[in-house]
Parts: structure tokens; C-alpha cells; sequence
């Protein structure tokens, strides 16, 4: 393992780049790459065996490529699959955690609500954070289908996502909640909306930049951290139509970048 080999990130879709940027700006020195399973988003819906078979393939593909470290930026991947994952694979595996334990912190009434998938609030690692956690708070875990294809479809702020959002966030806001934690990495794209609907004295927060910050520090530990003076760069690949990920990827990135279709070994559609 070399410490100029890049970080490798995947998801369902493209709500990791909600992650990918906050590793972007931890790390400005890394070289990244990234894989959006887009043929099979929604993971929310699919069965446990399916996403650790796919979690599976794109960190083989990733490994591939070099990468010197995954990160799982899918809360459900990372219910169904990092288990599976670090017990195959020797690089550091990064997962993510539903921001539970800051919310539980500092909210003043003592009630935060989850948005997340139905698979992410079933798993064991929600299960146990609401263990943890749930003593001195009242954690409401909303599933919240439809938003993730909302995502991928681009449509951030119209009428049907609006309408989505305020279908799970007001009853949440209705049983005191002051917190929302986003529990999907496609949600922070809909935060500006979600904080339309929640009102200022509701905070809204996700776990994006803990994930890069834990990232760093497990590249530390492993002498792994690229040469700062650099300028790393980003490869993009996905498993859905290319055409279709390209204006999509720039709308999310902020920039245009190149996306490559996923190889057919690898699940995509090549």
C-alpha cells in the first residue's frame, strides 16, 4: 500500500458526493475515486444479500484501481454490508453512522428525528445507536421513501420532493423534535429545502464531515496520508446510463467532471 494510491468511495447513487466533497475539502492532497451504483438505486428496498453483493463488487473494482482506503458513504451499505467488508478486505474500511450521538448532544427538547431509509432504521448499527443513545432523548427514526429518487433524478427543490419532505418532516416537528439528522447521504442535498420546511430554530445536521475527519486519522495512523504540496484529482464512474450521470454529477459537484460507465464485471452496464 502506498500512501499516493487514492481513496476509493461508493454508494447507491449519488448522495456520496455529499461525502466525497467533505473529504475533497479534508483532504485536499488525495486522489479520489468514486463509484454511484445509480442501475441499482434505491438501496432502501433492496434485500440484505443483494447490497453485500454489490458492496462487494465495487470494492473489488476500487481495490482494482489501488485504492488505499474505502469509504462505505451509504448508511444502508454500511447496515448491510461493512461487517462483510473489513473481513475481506486488509485496507482501512471507513463507515458511516447516522449522526445520532451530536444530535442526542445538543438538542434542547430533548427529541431528535432520523431521516433515513427503512433498511438503514432496521439494521443492528441504528438499532444499537438508538441503545446508546436513546436513554436521555427521544430519537424518532422516519423512513423516507421517494427521496433518494428525487435525488437522482435532480429535482432538489420542486413541488414532488416538497411535498415528500413535508410528509416526513412536519409530524416529526409536530412531536417536538428541534434536530433532524439526515440517516442518507443524498439527503444533505435536500437540506436547504428541508430547512425551509423545518423553520431556524430547527438544527439539521449529517455525519459527512465526521466521516472525513475519521478518514484522515485512520490515514494518519496507517502512514498513508498523500504529500500535502498536491493536487489531488477525481475519477468517477457509474453503473447507470452515462448520459444521464453527467449533468447530474456537475448539478451535485458544483463542476463539471468525467464519468466513466461502471465495467460490466463490476455491475455496470458497459
Amino acid at each position: 500500500m502506498n500512501a499516493a494510491n487514492p481513496i476509493g468511495v461508493f454508494d447507491s447513487g449519488v448522495g456520496g458526493l455529499s461525502v466525497l466533497h467533505e473529504i475533497r475539502r479534508a483532504l485536499p492532497g488525495e486522489d479520489l475515486l468514486y463509484v454511484a451504483d445509480s442501475a441499482h438505486a434505491p438501496y432502501g428496498d433492496k434485500s440484505q444479500q443483494f447490497i453485500e453483493d454489490r458492496s462487494v463488487a465495487i470494492t473489488e473494482f476500487l481495490v482494482s484501481r489501488n485504492a488505499k482506503a474505502i469509504v462505505v458513504a451509504c448508511n444502508t451499505a454500511t447496515g448491510a454490508a461493512i461487517t462483510t467488508l473489513r473481513s475481506r478486505f486488509s485496507m482501512p474500511i471507513i463507515a458511516m453512522e447516522p449522526a445520532v450521538k451530536p444530535a442526542s448532544e445538543n438538542s434542547k427538547s430533548g427529541v431528535i428525528g432520523v431521516l433515513a431509509t427503512s433498511r438503514t432504521l432496521a439494521s443492528d448499527n441504528f438499532v444499537k445507536l438508538f441503545a446508546r443513545y436513546g436513554a436521555d432523548v427521544e430519537i424518532l427514526g422516519q423512513a423516507c421513501p421517494g427521496l433518494v429518487e428525487q435525488v437522482e433524478a435532480g429535482d432538489l427543490s420542486g413541488d414532488k420532493t416538497r411535498i415528500l419532505l413535508e410528509r416526513y418532516v412536519l409530524p416529526l416537528l409536530e412531536r417536538g423534535a428541534d434536530t433532524l439528522v439526515l440517516g442518507c447521504t443524498h439527503y444533505p442535498f435536500l437540506a436547504p429545502l428541508i430547512r425551509q420546511i423545518a423553520g431556524p430554530g430547527v438544527a439539521v445536521i449529517d455525519s459527512a464531515a465526521a466521516v472525513a475527519r475519521q478518514l484522515r486519522r485512520r490515514l494518519e495512523v496507517a502512514d498513508l496520508l498523500a504529500n500535502g504540496a498536491r493536487v489531488g484529482g477525481e475519477s468517477c464512474w457509474t453503473s447507470g446510463a452515462v448520459d444521464k450521470a453527467l449533468p447530474l454529477f456537475a448539478q451535485l459537484w458544483k463542476a463539471d467532471v468525467e464519468v466513466c460507465a461502471l465495467p460490466t464485471y463490476a455491475g455496470g452496464s458497459e
